[in-house]
């Protein structure tokens, strides 16, 4: 089959909650990764076959097809289409898979994957909250559902709660994590080296999240979320606000475009896990995925596996045997942010910048997802 390439990546800074990107439209904030995507190609814009684009909370002004109204507001041509998808955190990592399997199966030449969301604007489980405003309930009230799983409580924070508890994670394990993905994000930033990858938007050059100021101590004061459980914000990916997008070519389309590919998608795999534990997917989803590439876990130069709740990564790490040193090397979400639907292009773009900067060969994601699911891609650097 033809291979897919990666041939340009970049990202917004990641903002804080309320933070200096919380007052941009949606529609806007993937606009200029948009822009900023095709003006470091050098592609026509009017080239490009589709827009794949990740959003979690579509409602309000996420709503209405992102991915066009972005493409839209960035004033591109209008025959462009675009799609909005939703993989819950995975949605802009499942649209580079299916904009590789596009390019793959010979069906395009060009399609841009990423992902924008300002969580500034919904809170966590909005839309949630209105369809049981609305007395349409949760996803997890049906009789099928209750019939399957019966009324148990079903969301990520109780997951990654069973996760500690499966695992024997501890607070302070976690919390020794958590400090890790500041320290390194922290010399990321002060190493310059996110500067390649990043398109500053509205006045923001760097990413907020990262606090020079934490300490172990101050983890350790802080309220557990739930009573008697052991996960605390401060070991919690953080609500923030964020675009990111990546060209993906075929052979042929870099040849006529004289594009430079940086990575080639080496393997790609997805999977269905435990729904209540929700959040064990990475590991099932890594196996695959390495079985597909014919590798092991010692042959990845970088690993990103998102970080939204350190219990997911520590369970992953047990589980896979990675080398700490490779996994998250510059920070992961606790740190850098999750703005959801944007975080598997900005983990992406992220990847193949690092492989580049530091010579690296071959890089894995993956992260966990709503549900019960887990993408899983390995990438090797050209």
């Amino acid at each position: 089959m033809p291979e897919a390439f990666i041939v340009g990546a970049v990202r917004t800074p990641v903002g804080r909650r309320r933070g200096a990107l919380s007052g941009a439209h949606p529609a806007d904030l993937g606009a200029h990764a948009l822009r900023a995507l095709l003006e470091r190609t050098g592609v026509d814009p009017g080239a490009v076959d589709d827009v794949y684009f990740g959003c979690v909370s579509q409602i309000g002004a996420q709503t209405g097809n992102l991915a066009r109204t972005s493409w839209l507001s960035a004033g591109l041509p209008q025959q462009v289409p675009g799609t909005t998808i939703d993989r819950q955190c995975g949605s802009s990592q499942q649209a580079v898979h299916f904009a590789a399997q596009a390019v793959g199966s010979g069906a395009a030449d060009l399609v841009i994957a990423g992902g924008v969301e300002v969580m500034s604007l919904v809170p966590i489980g909005g839309p949630m909250v209105v369809g049981e405003q609305a007395g349409m309930g949760t996803p997890y009230a049906g009789d099928g559902w209750r019939e399957n799983f019966g009324d148990q409580e079903v969301s990520q924070f109780r997951g990654a709660e069973l996760i500690a508890e499966k695992w024997g994670i501890s607070r302070a394990d976690m919390e020794r994590f958590a400090l890790t993905s500041h320290r390194r994000a922290l010399a990321a930033q002060a190493d310059g080296a996110f500067d390649a990858e990043i398109a500053p938007a509205f006045g923001l050059t760097a990413d907020e999240g990262p606090r020079a100021g934490t300490t172990l101590e101050k983890m350790a004061r802080l309220k557990t979320l739930t009573e008697g459980g052991r996960l605390t914000a401060a070991v919690s990916s953080q609500i923030s606000d964020g675009a990111a997008a990546l060209l993906v070519a075929s052979e042929g389309a870099v040849r006529r475009h004289g594009l430079t590919p940086l990575a080639r998608v080496h393997a790609m795999a997805v999977v269905g896990s435990d729904p209540i534990l929700m959040l064990t997917g990475p590991i099932p989803a890594t196996e695959k995925v390495l079985k597909t590439a014919g590798m092991s876990i010692g042959d990845i130069d970088l690993i990103e596996i998102n970080e939204a709740f350190a219990p997911v990564v520590i369970a992953w790490q047990k589980e896979i045997g990675a080398d700490e040193e490779r996994v998250n090397a510059f920070g992961g979400a606790i740190a850098l942010g999750h703005p959801l639907g944007a975080t598997g292009a900005r983990l992406m773009t992220t990847l193949v910048h690092q492989l580049h900067r530091t010579g690296g060969r071959y890089g894995l994601q993956t992260m966990c997802e709503g549900g019960g699911m887990a993408n899983a891609t390995v990438i090797e650097r050209l």
